[in-house]
């Protein structure tokens, strides 16, 4: 599968009785890299959209090109969700009712732990862990009374193998346990968690982060569109847990199976290529 060749779409995940309603997907951080990806997706596979992000004109562009390629009905709403008052107005448009939840936004910090600013680590929590609480509850206490629904939230495979980057990495391992155990939490309902757990993927976020990925060999990075069509793969396959990416598998259960000590050495391996808090 590549790029250009979209993913059915998971419709079989919302069932509804009657006439046929529109169905809407939020997306968080939708104004580029994964979270854009899966608006493209989204649209193309019948949803409407209401598109989170920061930046208004970005998010404007990405409802542009969907409502072109798909004629999709498309939100804009800007939030900052280091603020509390933006996520607020997100839980209050969740509440409205949405069929499909991707939390996508997140974002690391360059810098030493102990050097970097609080306030630049409070809103990494906040845009990393807070928000994928408060939004995940809302949607989801919607979509049990309303029919059932999805909810997609995005970990890293650095949340089961940690480098340098200590704060951002227990930040993605919290999303991974938080998802997987509402997952079962909510098993025999109409409600559906699954979290993503991509590697390295071209995005913005590494830049963004001043993360120097330079020593990262091509054969590790994916599109970002290909990431979304697995993950969707593999909803429709029922799974609850998704990482793509072959080399991620092997990695991953090849560092699983190592004793803690020489997993730490490779932990630390990792950590050299770039600096994060």
């Amino acid at each position: 599968m590549t790029s250009g060749e979209p993913a059915e779409g998971p419709q079989a995940y919302v069932r509804v009785r009657g006439p046929v309603r529109e169905r809407y997907a939020l997306i968080t951080g939708a104004s580029s890299g994964l979270g854009a990806a899966f608006a493209d997706r989204l649209a193309r596979s019948g949803y409407s959209l209401v598109l989170v992000a920061r930046d208004r004109d970005r998010l404007s562009a990405v409802a542009e090109r969907v409502t072109g390629r798909y004629g999709t009905r498309c939100e804009v709403l800007p939030a900052d969700l280091a603020s509390a008052a933006d996520r607020r107005a997100v839980v209050e448009r969740l509440g409205r009712g949405v069929d499909f939840l991707v939390n996508a936004a997140g974002f690391g910090v360059s810098g030493s732990f102990w050097s970097v600013e609080s306030a630049a680590l409070d809103a990494q929590l906040a845009v990393n862990v807070t928000s994928t609480q408060e939004f995940t509850r809302a949607a989801v206490a919607h979509m049990l009374e309303n029919g059932g629904g999805t909810v997609v939230n995005l970990s890293s495979i650095t949340g089961l193998v940690p480098g340098r980057g200590s704060t951002y990495a227990a930040s993605k391992a919290w999303v991974l346990y938080f998802s997987q155990g509402l997952s079962h939490a909510l098993r025999g309902t109409n409600t559906r968690v699954m979290v993503l757990a991509p590697g390295f993927v071209r995005t913005e976020f590494h830049a963004r982060a001043g993360i120097d990925v330079r020593t990262v060999g091509d054969g590790w990075w994916m599109d970002p569109h290909d990431v979304v069509d697995q993950c969707l793969v593999d909803l429709r396959r029922g799974k609850t847990f998704s990482m793509p990416g072959i080399r991620n598998k092997a990695f991953i259960a090849a560092v699983s199976r190592l004793p803690r000590a020489l997993a730490q050495r490779v932990n630390r391996m990792l950590g050299n290529a770039g600096a994060r808090a």
